[in-house]
Parts: C-alpha cells; sequence; structure tokens
C-alpha cells in the first residue's frame, strides 16, 4: 500500500513556511496559499489521514445524509452524528418558542466562558434529545433548508421543479462518459446572502479515461488542519460509490482549493502532526451486493487496515 496522504502533509508545510497571514471572519486570523492543488490515486488505497485519528463514520453519515437529499439533522443525530448541530440549534434559540437561557453569540461564548459552555452544553442536549423524540419539532427547527443535500438532489429551477444534479451525472456517466459537463454545483448565488455558511466545497466535475473515474473538487475555502481531512475522505468515497453504480475502475481524486488556510490557533497542532511518521493508507470496503448508491447504508462502507496516529484536538474557529 501507498502514504495517499502525503500531497496533504506537504501542503499543510508549504503553508506553514511560505503562507501569507490574513485576517479572516471569525477573528482569529489564518496564514493561507490561494489556489492549491492535490491528487490523490484512489487505486493505491483510501486517502484516510493517518497522522491523526481521523473519524471515518463521521464523514461516511454525512456523505449518505447528503447523497439522500436531506437536509434535516435527525438523521445525522440517529447515527451520532453532529457536525451540523449548531445551525439547527442557532435557529431554535432565536425562535420566539424558545424559553432557555440567552444564548446570544452561543457559539464564540462558549469556547471563552467555562459557565456559559455548561449552559450551551446542557441547551444543546434538550434541543437535541427533542429532535430525536418529537416529529414536529424536528421537522420545525432540525431543517437546514438549502444545504449540500438540496442543491445536489433539489436544484431549484426558476420556472418551477427542481434538477437532480446526481442522477444528471449518473445518467451522463453511463449514456455520455466523455461529457465535459458531468458537473454539480453547491453554490447559488441567491441563496449566499441569507446563508449561515455559504457552501464550502462548490463545485466538482466528473471525468473519465481509460475506463478509470476521477473526481475533481473546486473548495473556496478549506480549514486544513480540522475540515480538510474530511473533505479528501468524504469526496474519495463519493467517487467510490458513483464508480461502483456506473462500473468504473476508480482513479484520482483532485482537490483544488482556492483559500487554503491554518488557523493561528492551529499552528501548535499542525507542527505536532507534521512530526509524525504517516502509515500505509487503508483500503476501503464497500458491500459487494450493493450497487445504487441510494442503497447503501452505513454498515455497508468501511475502512481496512486503518492506523493512526491518536487524536489531536483543536478549536473550532466559528
Amino acid at each position: 500500500m501507498a502514504v495517499l496522504e502525503q500531497p496533504y502533509l506537504d501542503l499543510l508545510k508549504n503553508i506553514m513556511e511560505t503562507g501569507h497571514d490574513k485576517t479572516d471572519r471569525t477573528g482569529t486570523g489564518t496564514r493561507s496559499k490561494f489556489g492549491a492543488q492535490m491528487r490523490f490515486d484512489l487505486s493505491q488505497g483510501f486517502p484516510l489521514v493517518t497522522t491523526k485519528k481521523v473519524p471515518f463514520g463521521l464523514i461516511k453519515s454525512e456523505l449518505l445524509w447528503f447523497l439522500r437529499g436531506d437536509t434535516n439533522i435527525k438523521f445525522l443525530l440517529e447515527h451520532k452524528n453532529h457536525i451540523w448541530d449548531e445551525w439547527a440549534f442557532k435557529n431554535w434559540v432565536n425562535s420566539p418558542e424558545y424559553q432557555g437561557p440567552d444564548m446570544n453569540d452561543f457559539g464564540l461564548r462558549s469556547q471563552k466562558d467555562a459557565d456559559f459552555k455548561k449552559l450551551y452544553d446542557e441547551q444543546m442536549k434538550l434541543f437535541t434529545e427533542r429532535i430525536l423524540s418529537d416529529e414536529a419539532f424536528a421537522e420545525k427547527y432540525g431543517n437546514l433548508g438549502d444545504v449540500y443535500g438540496a442543491q445536489w438532489r433539489h436544484w431549484k429551477k426558476r420556472s418551477g421543479g427542481s434538477i437532480d444534479q446526481i442522477q444528471d451525472v449518473l445518467n451522463q456517466l453511463q449514456t455520455h462518459p466523455d461529457s465535459r459537463r458531468m458537473i454539480v454545483s453547491a453554490w447559488n448565488p441567491e441563496d449566499v446572502p441569507t446563508s449561515a455558511l455559504p457552501p464550502c466545497h462548490t463545485l466538482f466535475q466528473f471525468y473519465v479515461a481509460d475506463n478509470k473515474l476521477s473526481l475533481q473538487l473546486y473548495q473556496r475555502s478549506g480549514d486544513m488542519f480540522l475540515g480538510v481531512p474530511f473533505n479528501i475522505a468524504s469526496y474519495s468515497l463519493l467517487l467510490s460509490l458513483v464508480a461502483r453504480q456506473t462500473g468504473f475502475e476508480v482513479g484520482e481524486f483532485v482537490h483544488t482549493l482556492g483559500d487554503a488556510h491554518i488557523y493561528k490557533n492551529h499552528f501548535d497542532q499542525v507542527e505536532k502532526q507534521l512530526a509524525r511518521d504517516p502509515f500505509d493508507s487503508p483500503k476501503l470496503w464497500l458491500n459487494s451486493a450493493k450497487k445504487n448508491i441510494s442503497d447503501f447504508e452505513m454498515e455497508d462502507i468501511k475502512v481496512l487496515d486503518y492506523k493512526h496516529h491518536g487524536v489531536i484536538k483543536a478549536p473550532v474557529a466559528v
């Protein structure tokens, strides 16, 4: 097997040594490079980072959520995935129905104020438990609107109705695999001004050569330490699932980033990670009895021989 994460480690090192120090939306500050690119040959293994533990269960549950066109966090909570909780929680605490303690600026304050964090955690626990137990509450406050799943599977047309971009790509791969239009976009300029967080991974394109399917992602903004390892694994898994349905072998995942940045409060963690020797990359296992992406469940997707170093914790910039 091969060390597929090396392009990621090389980019981390390059940003630390030659990146530009910039201000950012969160007030944390970053060091960044513009227009970076990494390439991963999936025929050599699965590029799940080994220099720190990456929770693959969160990656596959989020991707299955996207592919279902689902925008309600209930599915994620049922699979112990809390990646998107904060956005739904914000809708609840800002609603007239919320009667708990003031949660203004709750994301930032919960990181700096221990007493407030305790209140925040208590309210978040109540919120997620109610999402799981109360269908009407989940329908009202668990839905995040036009996030990735909606844009991928139900892109709204000006004339009414919607477009299933994923199905369109699957159809093209099976009828016109040399097409240069096998593109899925999550960036809708009309939605950007009202989005809590406009899509970071904005557009991806498929390409077929020598019976191998490749995928390129354009990501406008990438948190290199916390977020990008998830993105690498998620889109490599997406490529693998689409290849399974369409009958192609897996080719390359090409990851192109606009602003590839490391937050200044992650510098120590990055140095620690770069000091570690990576292991050989794991292998991806997909249930051989499943072919269509819509049929895959959590237990149908696994990584085998995943040897990794320990977790490296770091604060999330919000």
